[in-house]
């Protein structure tokens, strides 16, 4: 999923701030970020008058109401099956909806079943082989019916549910009616929690429907998008009956609706051994013509993500977009609802058919396993085809990332909706992550893993967990990842560099320090790229970084003007100095920071009385200085700074001393 701003009714409500969102119980959802489209004369377009921007990067928001957002649902049973039939106005904010779902039990004395479903609905009756059943709508939006004897354990069977009403909006919309251009349109958007909102279902990460067929009646006048192949547009009175169906495997969530007005054209994807993929546009009438002019870019990405991974997943039915008003897009299966067409958003959700469709996270825990890949592949597309935008891409998410010390990729709190689509941290760190991995095992093996990933049979088409992932990774590259994922995945934080350099003749002779922005990670051990620049030759070179202070000997055969760490931005870093001096003394050790920690004041002591203090220099984990006084004049052996105005944290001394330049670590109590 992809978020930007929220439409509410017919008009956008938007404010731009720096890479995050706040939220409000009525919401608008507030971000910036630049967006291009595919094609070059439509980069950066959007659809308030060219003025706002679709974000590369996404957050997403939770609704303050408070409902219970876990499946409740007793998971004892297998759905195979569901037949989901829903008369829907667009007008008209309800829904008349008659569910069956097939299933097997798993567990012995079946006499009962659970849905996961709200109370804010109707159940008219729910029925079994036409005899009605008893049924409670329990708290915690459960559904539960007695059956009326014990199913034997692995045997299909069938429930129907009837059921109306006006559903609840909660999460991202769940089930939204609203106008554009004054023409009304429902959609719906029920990840992470929302299915259970507008359709009995069982919503837990741990069992996908084998096969949907999905019925929408709705006035004559409107289009009902959905997933999978549209096998038929029956007329009945002044009402039309779209029937789609899909025979992929399905989560709940990726289950979807939209219907109104819409105007539908078709692409298609050329496809390995001849075939080619439908790829069905549902767009507004008044976005028709730059949608038309939008729409092809996803060839050649869908293309592309074919070279890096396998054949699209779901080729047998199509790929398809269905605009709707959500700040954003969605990636339900088959086919992504955006509410426009510009090049990061189709890309971003196109991407979520390989990582998130067809192999799923197996808990919100592991959303990075989603939206972490769907974010890098976006950025993999800016890399093959406008290499100019990489940096930046590179250069934002990476901005966005070390904007705050701590956090994690793994996500630690899934009751809360902000925490598990973070944008910082369940997008754009888990993104980078990837990258760092690419780096780590080169592009042969990083794609190699990705396409044994989708490939295994306990996985495609069913559900993943960050450590499946893992062993794919080290399978196939044939290294122990332990280390690199609790540094990077588990834990906190990341790293900053300090580089001390020096050249004698061709021998150079360089000393990277490492701290870090959260103490739960000691070291981060990375190889480490660092680019030496003469007047007309350069050279990058790789160091295996493997502990702080360490210092590698080599020869560079030319006068080096200057150093560079990361020049490519590889790695998640911050903070990072790069200091050159004439001779390289051994200074290591001529500096005392006490005490440390500290709380009002801090002295800096040189031990070397020829060796005295010039200037001196303080920042913090971000980079910022917070002080800096060159009043020493290389006469000090002791200076005392008053700190009790520092924020409690990590900071970074930089001291220049008559000889040198040496690097402490200060923690402010």
């Amino acid at each position: 999923m992809q978020e930007g701003f929220f439409l509410n009714k017919s008009y956008y409500l938007y404010e731009a701030v720096f890479y995050f969102i706040t939220m409000k119980t009525i919401t608008l959802l507030f971000l910036s970020f630049f967006v291009f489209s595919f094609n070059p004369s439509a980069r950066g377009q959007s659809v308030l008058n060219n003025k706002i921007n679709i974000p590369e990067m996404e957050q997403k928001a939770q609704t303050a109401k408070s409902r219970s957002v876990l499946s409740g649902a007793a998971d004892n049973y297998d759905m195979k099956y569901n037949r989901c039939e829903w008369k829907i106005d667009p007008a008209v904010n309800y829904i008349n909806g008659i569910v069956t779902s097939y299933f097997k039990p798993t567990v012995n004395a079946f006499n009962q079943i659970e849905f996961d479903f709200t109370d804010s609905l109707t159940v008219d009756s729910v029925k079994y082989h036409n005899t009605v059943l008893s049924f409670s709508q329990l708290s915690g939006d459960i559904l539960q019916a007695a059956l009326p004897a014990v199913i034997p354990i692995n045997t299909l069977d069938s429930v129907t549910v009837y059921y109306h009403g006006a559903p609840p909006s909660n999460g991202f919309g769940s089930f939204i009616q609203s106008t554009h251009n004054n023409v009304p349109v429902i959609w719906t958007l029920s990840e992470p929690y929302g299915a259970k909102e507008w359709w009995p279902c069982k919503q837990s990460l741990n069992d996908k429907i084998d096969s949907v067929d999905i019925f929408v009646t709705t006035p004559s006048a409107y289009r009902a998008a959905s997933n999978g192949l549209l096998l038929s547009e029956n007329a009945s009175g002044g009402t039309k009956i779209y029937h789609w169906k899909t025979r992929y495997s399905i989560a709940a969530y990726l289950v979807a609706i939209a219907v109104t007005n819409y105007s539908a054209y078709t692409n298609h994807v050329p496809l390995p051994g001849g075939d080619s993929l439908l790829v069905l546009n549902y767009v507004y009438p008044e976005s028709d013509s730059l949608a038309r002019t939008q729409t092809p870019d996803i060839i050649n990405v869908i293309k592309f993500y074919d070279s890096l991974t396998i054949t699209y997943p779901f080729s047998n039915e199509k790929y398809g977009h269905a605009q709707f008003g959500w700040g954003g897009g969605m990636e339900h299966q088959t086919m992504s609802f955006v509410v426009q067409f510009n090049h990061s958003l189709i890309a971003h959700e196109c991407a979520h058919q390989w990582f998130g469709d067809h192999v799923t996270c197996g808990s919100w825990q592991d959303i990075w396993l989603n939206e972490g890949f769907a974010t890098y592949f976006e950025g993999l597309t800016e890399e093959r085809f406008f290499s100019n935008t990489w940096m930046d891409w590179k250069s934002n998410a990476l901005t966005s990332i070390i904007s705050m010390p701590g956090g994690k990729v793994l996500c630690d709190d899934t009751t809360s909706v902000n925490r598990i689509f973070d944008s910082r941290l369940s997008y754009n760190k888990g993104g980078y992550l990837l990258h760092m991995l690419r780096w780590k095992l080169g592009d042969s093996l990083f794609f190699l893993s990705l396409k044994n990933y989708l490939n295994d049979p306990m996985l495609a088409g069913k559900y993943a967990h960050t450590p499946d992932l893992i062993a794919h990774f080290e399978a196939t590259g044939n290294q122990n990842l332990t280390s690199f994922f609790n540094e990077w995945y588990y834990n906190q934080g990341f790293p900053s560099y300090h580089l001390l350099w020096g050249q004698t003749g061709a021998a150079v002779t360089l000393t990277v320090n490492q701290t870090q922005s959260d103490p739960s990670v000691s070291f981060f051990e990375m190889p480490i790229p660092v680019k030496f620049i003469g007047q007309s030759k350069d050279t990058t070179i790789v160091f295996n970084h493997t502990h702080s202070g360490q210092v590698f000997n080599f020869n560079v055969p030319f006068p080096i003007i200057s150093v560079q760490f990361d020049p490519k931005l590889w790695l998640i870093s911050g903070g990072n100095t790069v200091t050159g001096i004439l001779e390289y003394p051994s200074i290591s050790d001529q500096i005392i920071v006490y005490p440390n920690p500290a709380n009002d004041n801090l002295n800096i002591l040189s031990l070397n009385n020829a060796n005295t203090v010039t200037s001196i220099e303080i920042t913090d984990v971000l980079g910022k200085l917070v002080f800096k006084s060159d009043d020493y004049k290389g006469i000090q052996k002791v200076v005392t700074i008053n700190i009790n105005q520092f924020v409690k944290g990590t900071y970074f001394i930089k001291t220049i001393l008559k000889s040198g330049v040496n690097y402490k670590t200060l923690i402010k109590e």
